[in-house]
Order: structure tokens, then C-alpha cells, then sequence
């Protein structure tokens, strides 16, 4: 029977009522005490690093997520971490950059409801996200919610209250389950490698075997200096300089499939350039969540296009750019090395155009 080391970190899966609404109650050996059918398919032991609402999760827990999981690493199969939903995407997405070519599945997951309510989905989520750890052909980090499996960098919550609450955004999903069954895609379900074994987009050779008895790339620092600033008609590119001294780094939602206005007497393109130049770093994305961005189309986004300083986020999400970027520059500051870390391919989160 395989061993899967269960990481309690809280969220709504964890929640009881109080006084002031739900907050985080249960530990993660109560959780597990709810789904005794999960001892059946492995062997459990439960952490708890943490127990707090995924609203007030921070890098430094994504560290600490990182090495508890590492701490144990050659004496588990798997690992499941239960988590809240509201930034579940971001730490995953965070755990495939600390955590690079897993051999070993680390999966997530969590409710959207807790797990004492009597019309839970929590019980489920769980019981499938042990199946799943516990399976010979997982690998890497992912998310098991509502039946799906969703690559770590490609999980988007997109319903605050249904039971499929996450969507994976440009990238088809590994396996569903059903009736306690995997069922997997072919050409990704079956794409078991070892770090280091992928092509140039970062997806697995088919022809690899998995081999557990290798480890990870592993990281361990972060730089949390890195903001979300989405465009909105009328914003003025003074923002950039407001943000220089508390920020090392922007992700910008830009408008459409990579537009980014010019207005008479307010430049953006002055104070993206002036950005970059004094050592900032910029990751250009678009605020619209399918099918990615292209700064070549339209004249609104062609200046930024051939900047070498000014990082394109093609089709990854927001999540996973923020969690890789932080990553990126959490190893160097050097531009043309965060160049090199940024737009390499790390567990399927960008297929360049």
C-alpha cells in the first residue's frame, strides 16, 4: 500500500462556524477521520504546518508548504495538501516553481463547503485527491477538485460557490475521475518522466518511465516584491513611478490580446520603458483568461513586443506568473538570467506562440 503524507493547512475544508463567520477549526486528522474510505487506498499520515484561511496565505507559507514536503519527500509515494480555494491557484502554481518535475504527485485540493456540512463536497475532494496521490501514473503538482485534475500552473478559481469551482485556462486537463476511476487523457495521462526529461514546451516524453528514486529541482527563496496592476480605461502611467520603491516587479493585465493605451500627454510607453531600464521587471499578460496574449497584433501593443527586458506572458495565467516571477527573481537579479528562468517551460505553464 503506497503512503501519502497529508498537509493540513486550514481553509474552508477545515472551517466550523463562530461568532463572525467560518474560520479554520478542524485539524487535519479530524478531516481525515471524515473519510475513512481514504485509509483504504493508502497509508496516511497527516501534518499540520498550519491551520488559517487561504485568504491570509503568503509566500513564506508557500516556503513552508515546500519544505514539509520535502522534509519527507523519500519517505512518502505522495502528498496531498488541503487548502483553502481562494488562492489555492497561487500556491499551487507556487509549488511547481519550488517543486520542479516531481516524480511524485503533490496534489491539492479543498471544499467549498466545510467539511461538517451535511451537503459537503469536501468528503469527495478529498477521497479523490488520496486516489489520485496514490495512483502509479501521477506525477507533479496538481489540483483534484469536483472531479477534475488541473495542472498546478493552469488552475483558475472561477465560481465562488459551485462545486466545480476551478477552471484549467489553456491547457486541457491530465484525468478526470469518476465512479472512483482515473480516466486519463492519452497524450498527457501517460507522460511519465523524471526532471529534466521534457521537450522544448515543457511537456514530458511520452516514452520515459516514471523513476521515484529521483528528486526534484527544489528552491527554497522567493521575492515577494511582485504586484498585479491591471489596466483600466483612463488609468494614469504615473502608477509606475508610485510603485517603484515598494515593488521590484509588475505583472500587468493589459487590455485584450495585448493592448496597452497611448493617451496625448500621458505615455505609458515612457514609463514601462522608464520601468525596465532602472531595473524593474515587467510581465506583460492580458486581463482576458482564454486563449492568451500577442503583442504583435494590434499597433496599441506592437512597441513592447521586441523588448528584451519586457517579459511576455503568452498564454500563462496571472496565478502562475506571479508565482513565477516571484520565483524567477527570488534566484537573481540579473536580467538576462530572470529572461532565462521566466520563459522557461516549468510543469506545462506556457505553450509560446
Amino acid at each position: 500500500m503506497k503512503k501519502i503524507l497529508m498537509i493540513a493547512t486550514g481553509g474552508t475544508i477545515a472551517s466550523m462556524p463562530g461568532d463572525v463567520g467560518l474560520a479554520p477549526g478542524l485539524t487535519g486528522e479530524e478531516l481525515a477521520a471524515y473519510v475513512p474510505e481514504a485509509a483504504k487506498l493508502a497509508e496516511l499520515d497527516v501534518v499540520q504546518p498550519m491551520n488559517i484561511d487561504s485568504t491570509n496565505m503568503r509566500p513564506s507559507n508557500w516556503l513552508d508548504i515546500a519544505r514539509t514536503i520535502m522534509g519527507s519527500y523519500d519517505a512518502y509515494d505522495g502528498f496531498v495538501v488541503l487548502h483553502g480555494t481562494d488562492t489555492m491557484a497561487y500556491t499551487a502554481a507556487a509549488l511547481s516553481y519550488l517543486i520542479q518535475g516531481s516524480p511524485k504527485p503533490i496534489v491539492l485540493t479543498g471544499s467549498q463547503q466545510p467539511m461538517t456540512n451535511p451537503f459537503t463536497d469536501a468528503r469527495l475532494n478529498l477521497y479523490q485527491s488520496v486516489l489520485y496521490a496514490a495512483d502509479d501514473l501521477s506525477r507533479d503538482v496538481s489540483i483534484v477538485f469536483g472531479g477534475q485534475v488541473i495542472v498546478g500552473t493552469r488552475a483558475h478559481k472561477q465560481r465562488t460557490m459551485s462545486f466545480n469551482a476551478f477552471n484549467s485556462v489553456n491547457f486541457p486537463l491530465p484525468a478526470i475521475i469518476r465512479a472512483g476511476r482515473i480516466v486519463r487523457d492519452g497524450a498527457m495521462g501517460m507522460a511519465i518522466t523524471s526532471p529534466g526529461e521534457t521537450g522544448a514546451a515543457g511537456v514530458p516524453d511520452a516514452g520515459a518511465r516514471r523513476d521515484t528514486s529521483r528528486r526534484p529541482l527544489v528552491y527554497d527563496s522567493l521575492n515577494e516584491r511582485v504586484i498585479v496592476l491591471r489596466l483600466t480605461p483612463g488609468l494614469s502611467p504615473n502608477i509606475f513611478a508610485l510603485l517603484k520603491d515598494d515593488f521590484d516587479a509588475i505583472v500587468l493585465e493589459t487590455f485584450g490580446i495585448g493592448g496597452i493605451p497611448e493617451y496625448e500627454n500621458a505615455s505609458f510607453e515612457r514609463a514601462i520603458f522608464d520601468w525596465v531600464e532602472t531595473g524593474h521587471t515587467l510581465a506583460l499578460t492580458t486581463q482576458v483568461s482564454e486563449e492568451g496574449l500577442d503583442l504583435g497584433v494590434y499597433e496599441v501593443g506592437r512597441a513592447y513586443a521586441e523588448h528584451p527586458d519586457i517579459l511576455k506572458g503568452d498564454d500563462m495565467t496571472t496565478e502562475a506568473l506571479v508565482a513565477k516571477t516571484m520565483w524567477a527573481l527570488g534566484q537573481t537579479r540579473d536580467p538576462e538570467t530572470v529572461r532565462e528562468l521566466f520563459y522557461r517551460p516549468v510543469n506545462h505553464d506556457r505553450q509560446p506562440r
